[in-house]
């Protein structure tokens, strides 16, 4: 005789499983050049359900997703967030609470001023499974492309990698200029051009002459990629003079004129 009362007991409790989370892939995109992309990232992007990208993902990678994937912009740009970040989080938790796979897609590298590491403690903290996928970041790769060894033993035996666009209500109050510009022989400033002239004010300040020089690098690894070089003294004006406008990477320090040296 077949207890009844179990099989709808049972039954129940199978109707109201909580629902199977998928998994959420921070991927690094690279800088933009679509051969820069990981075989790693690349195969995650043909066969995820969700991708969310960021505005600095190049077409040539976006050409890779699945194409039933369902695609959304998520990107950002100074003045222009197509959704704020909280929105990004909970649209990713959301995505994962229904499919197997969700990719974050984002420019350079999550972890490199990529806030990756925001959206890896809120996913976490929602339950939600996260993998990382590293990415070239573009203060590495920019320079590259444009022939500008960050380390050469007759150069530049140290590098730092910095924000030029902090967040308001940060852990601390600013960068600390004087301490980076002591402390390195070469300076990557990601994000910095609409910062410049308060850039070179404060490493000005910290000791670094006028003559110190400076590379911008626009459009890193892309088929328009830009440089415009000068020097402490005389880049704003280059770049107001040039138009030259963001995304941008800058590079200071002597490392700069290995470009006239080979």
């Amino acid at each position: 005789m077949v207890d009844t009362d179990i099989n709808t007991d049972q039954s129940l409790v199978e109707e109201f499983q909580p629902p199977t989370l998928g998994k959420v892939y921070l991927v690094g995109a690279g800088p933009g050049d679509a051969g820069l992309m990981t075989l790693k990232g690349k195969a995650l992007l043909e066969t995820c359900d969700v991708v969310l990208y960021d505005a600095l993902v190049s077409d040539e990678i976006l050409a890779m997703i699945n194409p039933i994937a369902e695609k959304i912009h998520a990107g950002k740009r100074r003045g222009n967030h197509s959704l704020l970040q909280e929105e990004t989080t909970q649209l990713l938790i959301e995505k994962a609470q229904s499919h197997a796979s969700v990719v974050r897609l984002k420019g350079g590298d999550p972890f490199i001023f990529g806030r990756g590491g925001e959206e890896l403690a809120d996913l976490r903290a929602a339950g939600i499974e996260v993998e990382i996928v590293p990415g070239i970041t573009s203060g590495i790769a920019a320079p590259a492309y444009a022939g500008i060894p960050l380390t050469h033993r007759d150069f530049s035996s140290s590098v730092i990698f910095v924000t030029g666009h902090e967040s308001a209500g940060k852990y601390r109050p600013q960068v600390q200029w004087t301490a980076i510009a002591q402390a390195a022989e070469t300076i990557v400033v990601y994000m910095g051009l609409h910062n410049l002239a308060e850039i070179v004010t404060k490493l000005n300040l910290a000791g670094l002459p006028d003559f110190t020089p400076v590379a911008l690098i626009r459009q890193g690894t892309r088929t328009d990629q830009s440089e415009l070089i000068g020097c402490l003294g005389n880049i704003v004006g280059l770049v107001q003079e040039a138009k030259f406008a963001p995304p941008a990477i800058a590079v200071i320090g002597n490392i700069v004129n290995f470009r006239d040296c080979c």
